[in-house]
């Protein structure tokens, strides 16, 4: 199966597509995971990324483009993929239907998590992450430390991160609004769109969305 991954910031999107990757047994395609990969072996598109990086500027589409189209036609995702933070807009949308028509092969569903943006403020928000080991992530309302601000795991102080504050978050969701939200129609012209509500335990969420690419809820 060839399935694009969308919803907001906080929408569990990294943590749903490793399930669903395992579960379907093909490979989860991140944009992180790209530009790592490539910058780290030096690819051209590596080396574009980088500078554009090292500028401070956003990396222009057709190198992230450039990037997907490599790893979708690596031989471990012959069988399917699930893109996860690409396309995020139109017009990258557009340049992946154009790169996959070349090549033969179709998205086969758009799976859109649902979350409200009042619990995605409340989840990014409430994240408290230790200053000795960023591994040790806590949250005041769903996995609270035992003392307040210090990290149950080694004693070390809890902080909030600057891109996790309420005003970020909200930039951040206008963003996701102004830019990626877009695609969601324009998926839905195509009739590939499954909408996942995305509240509750992460199987629960991954069960719904098995179900619904199975073809039934």
């Amino acid at each position: 199966m060839r399935i694009v991954l969308v919803g907001p910031p906080g929408a569990g999107k990294g943590t749903q597509a490793a399930y669903l990757a395992k579960n379907l047994v093909i490979p989860h395609i991140s944009t992180g995971d790209l530009f790592r990969a490539n910058i780290s072996q030096g690819t051209d598109l590596g080396k574009q990324a980088k500078a554009f990086m090292d500028a401070g500027e956003l990396v222009p589409d057709e190198v992230t483009i450039g990037m997907a189209r490599d790893r979708m036609n690596q031989p471990d995702a012959a069988g399917g993929f699930l893109l996860d933070g690409f396309p995020r807009n139109v017009s990258q949308a557009e340049a992946l239907d154009e790169a996959l028509k070349e090549d033969g092969v179709t998205l086969d569903a758009v799976l859109d998590l649902e979350v409200p943006e009042e619990e995605v403020v409340k989840r990014i928000a409430g994240r408290r992450i230790c200053r000795n080991d960023s591994s040790h992530v806590f949250h005041v309302s769903y996995s609270a430390p035992k003392q307040q601000g210090v990290c149950d795991v080694c004693g070390g102080e809890l902080y909030q991160r600057d891109d996790d504050s309420e005003e970020t978050v909200r930039k951040r969701l206008e963003v996701y609004h102004t830019q990626t939200e877009p695609i969601i129609d324009y998926y839905k012209a195509q009739d590939l769109v499954v909408t996942i509500p995305a509240l509750g335990k992460v199987e629960e969420v991954t069960e719904r969305a098995m179900a619904a690419l199975q073809g039934g809820e």
